[in-house]
């Protein structure tokens, strides 16, 4: 669930900055993109902290050296959230962690079907977990293949208005 609240948290910080005046912010798909950057470099700290054995049980048996998938997992996310902030890599970067997160499904379901803890803590249950999972996928799709709609909004609605006013 943290991961969750980050997301969160940092998405509606981002949007709140744009509505303040950095431009890109001022739309939900560049807010959601900053919101999971901010989130998946969360998650891949965990690869390389105190949290990183309770990932590393994680991993299904059939998976070889676990160890290694631990890392690169990491590295994938953070590779990911770094090109999900750039123009120009932020399609193939959403198309990549989507690939991601389908990828570690499998460890997330065999983490909530085994009871593997995370800090001590009770694993989040199968559907919610899958759940969440599903909605990062959507939002990941949703923000990275979305275009940008800078000033698309504003103009539509102020050329509707000034067409009503210039028609009276």
């Amino acid at each position: 669930m943290a991961p969750l609240i980050v997301l969160i948290t940092a998405t509606l910080l981002a949007r709140l900055t744009g509505q303040i005046g950095i431009g890109p912010l001022r739309h939900w798909a560049g807010a959601s993109r900053v919101g999971l950057a901010v989130m998946f470099c969360f998650t891949a700290a965990a690869h390389f902290n105190s949290m990183r054995p309770d990932l590393i049980r994680m991993i299904p048996p059939a998976v070889p050296n676990p160890e290694l998938m631990v890392t690169f997992t990491g590295l994938c996310e953070i590779a990911g959230a770094v090109g999900l902030l750039i123009p120009g890599t932020r399609r193939v970067a959403a198309a990549s962690l989507i690939l991601l997160l389908l990828a570690i499904l499998p460890a997330n379901i065999y983490a909530a079907q085994s009871g593997v803890t995370l800090r001590g803590a009770a694993p989040t249950p199968l559907v919610p977990r899958i759940l969440i999972q599903l909605f990062f996928i959507a939002l990941v799709w949703w923000s990275g293949f979305r275009e940008a709609a800078v000033g698309r909004s504003d103009s539509r609605s102020s050329g509707r208005v000034g067409a009503r006013l210039g028609s009276r």
